[in-house]
């Protein structure tokens, strides 16, 4: 069943249905929605709200802002299946990882009803006698919310509910391939009881983000993407001395020595580099194993992926989803005729897969023999792409990790302390993960990466409040 979709605009849904939609990636076929495709006048209307709403919202008890973000919570978890079906079908995850990414977006939103009530200030004293300092935190005031399509719940909750949380008002431009999914969070934030204004969302193309970014009344904008769009962001924000946060992806390297758990170790890079069709910005796409045990480990990988179970995101059997978009799976293909090109080794995999059902299907691709220069080894591609190379040691595998400019999240295999604490302090990346996959992370600690990975502050956990906030110094005589 196609639904039709609509802005949220103060407090009320705008402009039904329109000329763009959204596929099932696992069945063409399906339309999952129609949707309006929002214009800058739309975006001032909802900044307009938003500016509105926010003053009245900031000055509310914390402990109405955190009852409502638990009610919000709570709404999304009671509704998991139907909300995981609908993201199963919209983004293409295999229904259990739906369902699992809607269950965190509801505590998300009940962590930071916990938040709301926990902002810290200080009482200090001052170098003149009889005056008193106080310090304490305030809303920003309105946040714009440019999400991306591989969390398309999950990344919206984590950016949208510490903006709430903190006294903020909200404008979300989610991205084309689930307004779905993004709509239905916005339909339970109203139906909770938001007050009119405080959270609004715009449907559309690109333009509906620059928008937003462009506006004048918006004081913050946090985006996730990619680096080439979140350059511009940057620029555009910055130039009006906005606040910024960006999260731009990651290329994420896997280092496996010959010492580790060998059945670990594949089922590490298994999931890192595979589940969630590979389009997670944390995936282990780039693997650096020790030459001791490189091609018995490739042949394991190798034998792991083409055995993945690859078909409707809602099929019960399905280990792994469809691309999301026939855009993204060229690309996907595309990268991997470079790699084959540039000298590396297609061992399994990398070819479009035709079903029942006209979809968006690769098979997961296993790239071994590959050089560091590689443009595989380089460039982020955000699919079930995962590229191999063959590392002496130790030294060799920490080097690699920190020779290009991304920075999100890094990851080894070993049975080393030695080793597992060097590399924790010593890998440029903002994550690192010691005999655990590079992509999966917890909602109640902070998010990011270094260098070209990231930009402002960190999201996520008690990290949150110095980007949504800022600290008032306040001074006083007695």
């Amino acid at each position: 069943m196609t639904e039709t979709l609509t802005h949220f605009i103060g407090g009320k849904q705008v402009s039904a249905g329109g000329p763009l939609e959204s596929l099932n990636p696992s069945n063409t076929n399906e339309i999952i929605a129609k949707f309006p495709d929002g214009s800058a006048e739309d975006v001032n209307k909802a900044v307009e709200a938003a500016r509105a709403a926010q003053p009245a919202w900031a000055a509310q008890s914390p402990e109405v802002r955190s009852d409502l973000l638990d009610k919000i919570g709570s709404m999304i978890i009671e509704r998991k299946d139907a909300i995981g079906r609908l993201l199963a079908r919209e983004e293409g995850k295999t229904l259990p990882e739906a369902i699992g990414e809607t269950v965190r977006a509801g505590r998300i939103f009940k962590y930071f009803a916990g938040e709301a009530l926990r902002r810290h200030g200080q009482n200090l004293e001052s170098t003149r006698p009889g005056v008193e300092v106080q310090t304490y935190r305030e809303a920003v005031g309105v946040v714009g919310v440019i999400a991306p399509w591989n969390f398309p719940i999950a990344i919206p909750a984590w950016k949208a509910a510490p903006a709430l949380a903190f006294g903020n008002s909200v404008v979300l431009k989610p991205a084309n391939p689930t307004p779905a999914t993004a709509h239905a969070m916005a339909s339970i934030i109203h139906e909770a009881g938001a007050p009119a204004g405080v959270f609004n969302l715009v449907l559309g193309r690109g333009g509906v983000g620059d928008a937003i970014v462009k506006h004048p009344d918006v004081n913050a904008v946090t985006f996730t993407g990619s680096q080439g769009v979140g350059a511009k962001v940057a620029m555009n924000a910055v130039a009006r001395q906005a606040r910024v946060q960006m999260e731009m992806g990651g290329k994420n390297p896997l280092v496996i020595l010959d010492d580790a758990d060998f059945d670990r170790a594949v089922q590490i890079a298994l999931d890192g580099g595979y589940f969630a069709t590979g389009q997670r910005c944390t995936a282990s796409s780039r693997v650096f194993v020790q030459e001791g045990i490189y091609d018995k480990f490739v042949k394991a990988l190798a034998e792991r992926a083409s055995a993945l179970k690859v078909g409707d995101a809602c099929d019960p059997a399905t280990q792994m989803g469809p691309v999301v978009t026939e855009s993204q799976l060229k690309g996907d293909l595309d990268y991997v005729d470079i790699a084959v090109k540039e000298g590396g080794k297609l061992l399994t995999g990398g070819a479009r897969l035709n079903t029942e059902n006209p979809g968006f299907f690769m098979s997961p691709a296993l790239i071994v023999d590959t050089k560091p220069s590689d443009r595989i080894n380089n460039e982020e591609v955000f699919g079930p792409v995962v590229s191999v190379v063959k590392i002496k040691n130790y030294e060799e595998g920490l080097e690699l990790s920190n020779s290009i400019n991304f920075g999100l999240s890094a990851g080894i295999v070993t049975t080393s302390l030695k080793h597992a604490r060097h590399y924790q302090r010593n890998v440029k990346a903002g994550m690192v993960m010691i005999n655990l996959p590079t992509a999966g992370v917890d909602y109640h600690v902070p998010f990011g990466g270094t260098r070209g990975s990231s930009y402002g502050p960190r999201e996520q956990g008690f990290a949150a409040v110095e980007f949504y906030t800022q600290i008032k110094t306040a001074y006083s005589w007695s």
